[in-house]
């Protein structure tokens, strides 16, 4: 079984939100553990191992180990905010 571990940043952002938000997030990330690169999920240009995937108006970029069968969620934020690009760029060097 693919296990899944979330950055605390990404914890408390995930808090912020509002519990309609919160759940749909939730249920986003726990649907990776059964397809770790669903259809709908792109590979960050310049940074192979990390992806990305929309849910609603969010986004979550995260990488997928396969021989560890981890995956970790590393950035979560609005999808029409490019401060999230921003913020994985400064803490993620290529």
């Amino acid at each position: 079984m693919i296990s899944i571990a979330i950055k605390p940043k990404v914890k408390k952002f995930i808090k912020s939100l509002p519990p309609k938000h919160q759940r749909q997030v939730k249920n986003c990330i726990l649907k990776l553990q059964e397809n770790p690169i669903p259809h709908d999920s792109k590979r960050l240009i310049g940074y192979n191992p990390y992806l990305r995937v929309d849910i609603g108006e969010y986004r979550i970029i995260y990488r997928f180990d396969a021989k560890k069968k981890l995956i970790t969620v590393v950035l979560a934020g609005k999808r029409n905010d490019e401060a999230v690009y921003r913020k994985f760029k400064r803490t993620h060097k290529k």
